[in-house]
């Protein structure tokens, strides 16, 4: 049958369902990398590397270059050893740890500022009462 039906004229239709299909290792590894070492955070790649290279190469037993940082940044690398995989899941706990101190640190001066607004709010208004 010809036209624009979206039924199969095959036998045996193959059914359309998405399929949750694997990351390739080197992408897997691009998207870790680039989750661990933010450039927001760095500023720059040639930072990223070297923070990348400090953290990754003691975790390692081949060596670790900023080349090889970069292959692995640009998603250019051919294989990713488990070595090194387990090292950027590493790096991402690293990096939650430290964004989540971070967030701490800063609800904390968030809650000294608001209790000093508080304190300053009420201190006018028992002076305005005493007028």
């Amino acid at each position: 049958m010809l036209g624009f039906e979206q039924e199969s004229l095959g036998r045996h239709p193959k059914k359309k369902t998405s399929r949750n299909r694997a990351m390739s290792p080197s992408a897997e590894a691009r998207v870790l990398m680039q989750d661990a070492w933010p450039i927001r955070r760095f500023g720059k790649l040639d930072n990223i590397f070297y923070h990348a290279v400090r953290f990754i190469s003691p975790r390692v037993t081949k060596q670790f270059t900023p080349r090889r940082a970069r292959s692995i940044w640009e998603g250019t690398a051919r294989r990713i050893d488990s070595e090194e995989m387990d090292a950027l899941r590493a790096a991402i706990i690293e990096e939650a740890h430290r964004e989540q101190q971070e967030l701490r640190a800063r609800l904390a001066d968030l809650d000294k500022k608001v209790a000093a607004f508080d304190a300053r709010v009420a201190r006018e208004a028992v002076a305005g009462k005493g007028e």
